[in-house]
């Protein structure tokens, strides 16, 4: 996949949806000078489309400028994909040049405009008259030409599902919450010590962890709040991201519920739910050694 060729293909106007789409697949597949070699059914099933709308789709692309095969004996096709010379207006051209012209009526003048014969009764038409009740142009048809039904160039085109987004689109998504990650914990970093936190590779790879756990949208807000934490061991550590990261879940607990854990209230804690036990106990020891009345 090239970044380069897809950045410059997304920006693109004056395409229909399949066409787009065909022209974003092939970019996807694309390396830096934009070639590449996929079977018309990969990307037809990429598409979700017929290889028919795709072949389509591809000639209005090679018309405009967007496109180049080269095409091969027993093999996928060459393609490359060009978006510096697209031009909108060429496929226009092109149209025109391939526009079906009127063929001529047989028989004496040989023109298509002849009279035929103009004084027939009730205006029956001739070979390249016209029908004189109704005024209409008949066009005769060529000799030795099958007919068949106008199709159009294109399949219908239907509104168009949420495509599920591409490995880049989803890279971007990740540095941009790490960017804001770290913005969190660097400010929240200096308001308490002073100084700016050491930045690098192994805290690089904490902080897109910490994301990866919690979230594009909490993992920015319990980073800048983890820096308020007086626990001992967070506290001793100087707040260091590693111990974050280990503890990450239930820091967002604490974050999220509001209630912070130190190491004096987790004593605390657990020595209050010791001395319940041992009451309890107490209680249940006195009530066996109760004498029961008689009756």
């Amino acid at each position: 996949m090239s970044t380069i060729i897809m950045s410059q293909c997304w920006p693109l106007q004056s395409l229909s949806v399949t066409q787009k789409a065909v022209l974003i697949s092939l970019a996807d597949q694309a390396n830096d000078d934009g070639v590449c070699w996929p079977a018309i059914g990969t990307i037809a099933k990429r598409c979700c489309m017929s290889e028919r709308a795709v072949r389509t789709a591809m000639d209005h692309l090679e018309a405009v400028g967007l496109l180049s095969r080269e095409r091969r004996f027993n093999s996928s096709n060459v393609y490359s994909v060009t978006p510096s010379k697209f031009d909108a207006s060429a496929a226009g051209t092109k149209a025109k040049r391939k526009a079906k012209k009127p063929w001529a009526a047989p028989g004496a003048g040989g023109a298509a405009d002849a009279g035929g014969a103009p004084d027939a009764p009730g205006g029956a038409p001739d070979a390249g008259g016209e029908a004189g009740g109704a005024g209409l142009e008949v066009r005769p048809v060529p000799p030795n030409r099958h007919i068949t039904p106008i199709e159009p160039s294109e399949e219908p085109q239907v509104p168009a599902l949420a495509a599920p987004l591409s490995k880049a689109a989803l890279e971007a998504q990740m540095q941009e919450a790490c960017k804001q990650t770290w913005a969190a914990y660097r400010t929240a970093y200096r308001l308490r010590h002073g100084v700016d936190p050491v930045r690098n590779a192994k805290v690089n790879t904490n902080v897109r962890d910490l994301v990866k756990r919690l979230g594009r949208e909490e993992a920015p807000q319990v980073a800048g709040w983890f820096l308020g934490v007086n626990e001992q061991y967070a506290v001793k550590r100087m707040h260091d991201l590693g111990v974050l990261l280990a503890g990450a879940e239930a820091y967002r607990t604490q974050w999220a519920t509001g209630r912070q854990v130190t190491t004096t209230s987790a004593q605390h804690t657990d020595q209050t739910q010791s001395n319940l036990s041992a009451a309890d106990e107490a209680i249940e020891l006195l009530r066996s050694r109760r004498p029961t009345n008689a009756v």
